[in-house]
C-alpha cells in the first residue's frame, strides 16, 4: 500500500473538490498558504487506475495489489492527471484566462492580423475533456485581479450542477456560455465535470477591492489561520513555561516562549483593532532552524520581532495610539514610549524608539508585551 504523506488542510480541501469543484482558500498572510498550494499539486497527481497507481515524479507502475485508491482523491479513476498554475494582478485579461483575441506575431513580408489566444482556464479545461484527463487549476492572489471580468460569462458555468456530466455530456442543469473558437466565431462551450478549481487570497490586502459576493458563493470556502502549536514544536517548548517569564533570563527557552506569546498577544490586538484577517501567521516565526544557544535565540527572536512590528506599523498606518496599544508602548519594561510634543503649534504623537530593537532589549519588549492585559 502507498503512503500519503498529506496534511488533513491537503485531504479536506480534495475533498471539498470533489464535492464543488471550486474552493477559495484564504487567511492572514504566513498560515501557510503558499505552502499547502504545493501540496496540493502534488496531491492531486497521486494518480490511479485501474488498480495500479504510478509516482507522478517517477512515472513508474506499482503493482495492483499494492495500491489503493485514495478516498478523498478527486476524479481517481483518470490517470492523466494535470496542474496548471497562474497568479492574477491589475493587468490580467479575460484573454489570459479564456479566449480572446491578441495580436499575432509575423514574419518578414507577413501582413498584421490577429490570432485567438488560449487562456490558462481554457486549456485546463480542454486537458479535463479528454478521456482521461483530470485537471487541476491554481489561481494565486487571484483578487489581485479583476476577478469577475477575467471569468467573464463562463463564472454561472463554475458550480458542480452546471458542468458537464461526468461523461462529458451535457445533463439537464449545464450551463453553457459563449466562446471564442479558433476561427474568431462565437460557439457555446461548458466546463467539464474533471476541472477542478482552487483560488487563494489574503483578505486583508488593503490594495485589492473585495471579492464579488456572487463570485464567491460559486467556492468552497476555506480558511487557514495562525497555529500556535505549530510553534511551540517549532521552538521545541513546552507550554508549561509559558507562565511567568522571568525578568532576566540566560536559556534560550524563555526567550522563545516570550516570543511565542508576544506573537499571541499582538494578534489578539489585531483582530480586536482590525479584524481576524489582519493577524500575522506562525510562519513569520519560522525563517529558518531556531538557535539553540541563548545569544543566537535573542538574534532570531529581534528578526521575527521586526518583521511583527513591520507588520503591526502597515496595519495601523498613522495611527500611532494603535500601534502603541498593539506592542504595549509604556507598559513595566517595554523599550517603547509614547509621548507627545509639538510641531508647528499643534500636538503631534511620537513613538519611540523608531529603529528597529537591537537583540539586547528584545527580551524585555516581548515580556512586556506578553504580561500586558
Amino acid at each position: 500500500m502507498i503512503e500519503h504523506d498529506f496534511s488533513d488542510d491537503c485531504i479536506r480541501i480534495m475533498g471539498l473538490l470533489s464535492e464543488r469543484n471550486n474552493v477559495l482558500l484564504s487567511g492572514p498572510p504566513a498560515t501557510g498558504k503558499s505552502r499547502l498550494l504545493a501540496e496540493l499539486k502534488s496531491a492531486f497527481q497521486t494518480a490511479v487506475k485501474a488498480g495500479a497507481s504510478y509516482r507522478p515524479e517517477r512515472r513508474i507502475p506499482l503493482p495492483a495489489n499494492n495500491t489503493t485508491v485514495p478516498g478523498w482523491l478527486p476524479s481517481p479513476e483518470r490517470d492523466n492527471r494535470k496542474v496548471f498554475v497562474t497568479a492574477f494582478d491589475q493587468s490580467t485579461h479575460q484573454r489570459d484566462v479564456l479566449r480572446g483575441l491578441v495580436p499575432r506575431i509575423t514574419k518578414d513580408g507577413e501582413t498584421l492580423g490577429f490570432t485567438v489566444s488560449q487562456g490558462i482556464l481554457y486549456r485546463a479545461a480542454e486537458h479535463a475533456r479528454t478521456p482521461e484527463g483530470a485537471s487541476l487549476l491554481i489561481i494565486d492572489e487571484i483578487n489581485r485581479g479583476p476577478a469577475v471580468a477575467v471569468f467573464g460569462a463562463s463564472i454561472v458555468s463554475l458550480e458542480s450542477d452546471k458542468r458537464l456530466a461526468a461523461d462529458g455530456l451535457p445533463s439537464s442543469t449545464t450551463q453553457t456560455f459563449e466562446l471564442l473558437d479558433n476561427d474568431g466565431q462565437m460557439v457555446d462551450y461548458a466546463l467539464p465535470r474533471h476541472l477542478y478549481i482552487v483560488g487563494a487570497m489574503n483578505q486583508a490586502d488593503a490594495s485589492v477591492a473585495p471579492l464579488d459576493v456572487a463570485f464567491q458563493r460559486r467556492f468552497a470556502p476555506y480558511q487557514l489561520r495562525p497555529n500556535e502549536s505549530v510553534l511551540w514544536h517549532h521552538f521545541g517548548l513546552d507550554r508549561e513555561l509559558t507562565s511567568p517569564l522571568p525578568e532576566e533570563t540566560s536559556r534560550h527557552e524563555d526567550v522563545y516562549t516570550a516570543l511565542v506569546c508576544a506573537w499571541r498577544r499582538v494578534n489578539d490586538r489585531l483582530s480586536a483593532g482590525r479584524g481576524a484577517a489582519f493577524q500575522l501567521g506562525h510562519g513569520a516565526l519560522m525563517h529558518t532552524i531556531p538557535p539553540q544557544d541563548h545569544d543566537g535565540a535573542l538574534k532570531y527572536a529581534a528578526n521575527c520581532w521586526t518583521l511583527l512590528k513591520a507588520h503591526v506599523d502597515e496595519v495601523f498606518f498613522g495611527d500611532l495610539r494603535g500601534i502603541a496599544e498593539t506592542i504595549s508602548a509604556d507598559a513595566p519594561g517595554s523599550p517603547y514610549t509614547l509621548s507627545e510634543t509639538t510641531f508647528a503649534e499643534q500636538p503631534v504623537l511620537q513613538l519611540s524608539p523608531s529603529e528597529d530593537l537591537p537583540p539586547d532589549q528584545v527580551y524585555r519588549a516581548l515580556q512586556a508585551i506578553a504580561e500586558s492585559r
